[in-house]
């Protein structure tokens, strides 16, 4: 299969590895971790601000793409790149995640999956050649094939069924895709079996796609359980191709990603809770809104080289949540998205001079992570909105 895209590992310590990923839009350092930009934009930054936080690629959707403003409105303007003033490399989700998750406004046919919008409730057939044609018409550097997603707790019949359906999806895009400067990723499936994960991969990378994607995981399944699942998928994806792992963007769980291998990673995870007065720092995530920050002098974090820190007070930000303005969702995030900016870059360099492991446990050893149950139910919440309205 042609591949436009240029991918090395120039430095490993254990499983991590640093490398190098070229697209026909710039070099990408890796590890790397996209901000989402689902409806060509992350959420409430230009993109200058994007490249001025340190990002060299982000994530679209096709799904909310198609469906606002349209696939042939951004290809008559030039394509996504030029559409929203990003020069930067973009990878596209095929929708697939978002088509599959409206069960109740979903049906899968042989030809597809029709579907209604959750915007005006319209019908709409999505089949892997409309997913693959739909990024090609956007002009992504990465697209993603069309799978189908089932949760974490289904039967084990229902899992390979799925990923089944996964596999005939991926072989229906690869014979579909034609662009010569667009790369097209698989995904892998299988639940948290490890014989369907392996069957997966194992029938995926005999395709020879250029690069692969674990998915399926940061669905509401315990974190143990996910580090099991990439535990027992990795050893079957190819070492001189980019790995990455959907969904996952808390800054414990890209520690933990990268140790085992993973090279690309997503999540709107931090942009989100940016906006919900939750904000990153080396000890974990602070309520803004909490009292305790009303007469704070001090930046949220102090030698955060980030603008919000660099320029206001804690309690200024305090202020701006508690008063609904607009500019607290806009400085919280470019904190948020400074901070994970930062964290990869630190966790490239202890890479290339074999300190990970220390660098790692140093970090974690002082970051307070949400507690798991919490966790889980805010994730289970999250998704259940995101039906309607993602």
């Amino acid at each position: 299969m042609n591949n436009p895209l240029s991918f090395s590992v120039k430095k490993t310590e254990g499983k991590a590895r640093m490398g190098e990923l070229v697209t026909p839009h710039g070099r990408v350092e890796t590890p790397v971790f996209m901000p989402v930009a689902s409806q060509a934009t992350v959420k409430t930054l230009t993109p200058v601000e994007i490249r001025e936080i340190g990002f060299q690629i982000i994530l679209s959707n096709t799904y909310h793409l198609y469906l606002r403003p349209g696939i042939e409105i951004i290809e008559k303007l030039g394509g996504l790149h030029k559409y929203m003033g990003w020069d930067g490399g973009i990878l596209t989700d095929s929708g697939g995640y978002q088509v599959f998750s409206l069960s109740r406004l979903r049906k899968l046919t042989d030809e597809g999956v029709v579907f209604r919008s959750h915007i005006d409730g319209s019908e709409h057939l999505l089949t892997p050649e409309l997913a693959v044609q739909y990024q090609e018409a956007l002009g992504s550097d990465i697209a993603m094939v069309l799978d189908e997603c089932p949760a974490h707790d289904v039967s084990y019949e229902k899992t390979r069924l799925s990923m089944n359906i996964t596999h005939i999806l991926a072989k229906r895009c690869l014979d579909t895709h034609t662009r010569v400067d667009q790369a097209l990723f698989a995904i892998i499936q299988g639940g948290t079996s490890p014989e369907l994960r392996r069957h997966s991969a194992e029938y995926l990378t005999s395709l020879d796609f250029p690069g692969y994607a674990v998915g399926g995981l940061s669905i509401g399944e315990p974190k143990e359980v996910t580090a099991a699942v990439i535990d027992e998928t990795l050893p079957y994806l190819p070492e001189n191709k980019p790995r990455y792992l959907m969904g996952v963007g808390s800054p414990e769980d890209l520690f933990e990603g990268v140790s085992r291998g993973i090279d690309m990673f997503d999540c709107a995870l931090p942009t989100r809770v940016a906006r919900n007065g939750a904000l990153f720092t080396p000890e974990g995530r602070v309520n803004i809104s909490n009292a305790r920050f009303t007469r704070m002098e001090e930046p949220v974090v102090s030698g955060c080289s980030c603008y919000t820190c660099r320029t206001f007070s804690t309690s200024y930000l305090h202020h701006l949540f508690n008063a609904k303005e607009l500019l607290a969702y806009r400085l919280a995030t470019i904190h948020n998205l400074t901070f994970i900016s930062e964290l990869m870059k630190g966790i490239r360099e202890s890479i290339a001079d074999g300190t990970f492991e220390s660098h790692k446990a140093q970090f974690l050893s002082q970051y307070q992570t949400t507690n798991e149950q919490v966790r889980v139910s805010q994730k289970e919440k999250w998704l259940k909105a995101r039906e309607d309205f993602d």
